[in-house]
């Protein structure tokens, strides 16, 4: 997934959801979007989070 596609993606789910996002580079290299609580990896990783209550 590109980061375009990922950053459209995330917008999506949060607005969805109501909840907070995490866009991360996976161990392949490719980007990946799950919600915030849960996300157990590395913080080095995490490419954007995306807070849907945020202005």
């Amino acid at each position: 997934m590109s980061i375009s596609e990922a950053n459209a993606f995330a917008f999506s789910l949060a607005k969805s959801l109501m909840v907070n996002i995490v866009i991360f580079r996976a161990g392949d290299g490719s980007l990946t979007v799950v919600p915030a609580d849960e996300y157990d990896g590395e913080t080095s990783q995490i490419v954007r989070e995306i807070d849907p209550h945020a202005r």
